[in-house]
């Protein structure tokens, strides 16, 4: 039989659980085979190598050859991203090598933030 007393023994221990749980650093992620070149930025997204083959401006659109992209479970590969703010795309040329971030907003992958490197 349930007591009032149990009943606030259980609360209390849900609750205890519950703030200890948000409380609890985000677990760090598992990879599997080749370690990845990626390595995390502010955001919590992993920065990716890559190289620019093709851009759209007017499009809001960017083609790279990248690494892997371990958020996106994505292996390397060349492929379209659709750019959040297409102004930084206006100074990127082909060839050019730069590092970003990328996830899936809305259902399309997208380039978040980029820095062309040296």
């Amino acid at each position: 039989m349930t007591t009032p007393r149990h009943m606030f023994l259980g609360t209390v221990a849900a609750l205890t659980f519950a703030t200890l749980l948000a409380l609890a650093p985000p677990a760090a992620a598992q990879t599997t085979g080749a370690p990845s070149q990626a390595t995390p930025v502010a955001s919590g997204l992993p920065l990716v190598e890559a190289e620019v083959r093709r851009v759209d401006v007017a499009g809001g659109k960017v083609t790279l050859k990248h690494g892997d992209i371990p958020n996106l479970e994505m292996p390397a590969m060349t492929m379209v991203f659709q750019a959040r703010d297409p102004a930084q795309l206006g100074r990127l040329k082909i060839g050019d090598k730069l590092r970003f971030t990328a996830d899936k907003v809305n259902g399309v992958y997208t380039v978040i933030d980029l820095q062309v490197t040296p």
